[in-house]
């Protein structure tokens, strides 16, 4: 049996977590911020996917949405380290610990022949907050976008709960191998 990680959704401005958002306006704040100083905020079109529950989206708990950012996974090997993507042995090994879920910052989406080209990785070190009202109305005027299916949500959202649920110990255990 195949099971369809999307589905496509029309003008709509109901919003799920897993929902796909291309091009959304994502605000900047400056790397420092003085007082009395007038700051300037950039706006970046990113690519972005919902990762606030949908119970919390469909019963407007929420004013502000939390995402986070995704690119195909060619872009993913492209900015690997040197020594990382040097050689076809080390861009695979790169991508199996990534589809294995090795790699907790990352998380990874299939590709799917009706909606997307690529592979998709969600990278969780870029988490984002959009007010709710803006995000409806950027989903609304979408011609076409894609929403993950469940249990790839599911997923997609066990996935980011481990990756800030981590904790770092100060000693960890040591057992003296045979």
């Amino acid at each position: 049996m195949t099971y369809n990680w999307y589905e496509g959704i029309n003008n709509s401005e109901y919003l799920r977590q897993g929902d796909l958002i291309p091009n959304c306006p994502i605000i900047i704040p400056p790397s420092t911020i003085e007082e009395n100083d007038e700051n300037q905020f950039d706006v970046e079109l990113m690519d972005v996917v919902i990762l606030s529950q949908s119970c919390d989206l469909a019963q407007n708990k929420l004013e502000v949405v939390v995402v986070a950012w995704y690119y195909t996974l060619t872009e993913f090997i492209e900015n690997l380290p040197e020594d990382e993507k040097q050689s076809k042995k080390a861009r695979n090994k790169k991508r199996e610990e990534l589809r294995k879920g090795h790699l907790p910052a990352f998380h990874l989406l299939n590709k799917d022949p009706n909606y997307l080209n690529d592979f998709l990785v969600v990278d969780f070190h870029y988490v984002f907050g959009i007010h709710i009202y803006t995000l409806k109305n950027i989903a609304k005027k979408l011609k076409e976008r894609n929403r993950l299916m469940p249990p790839y949500r599911e997923r997609l959202s066990q996935a980011y709960a481990k990756y800030i649920m981590r904790v770092g110990l100060p000693q960890d255990i040591k057992i003296e191998l045979e």
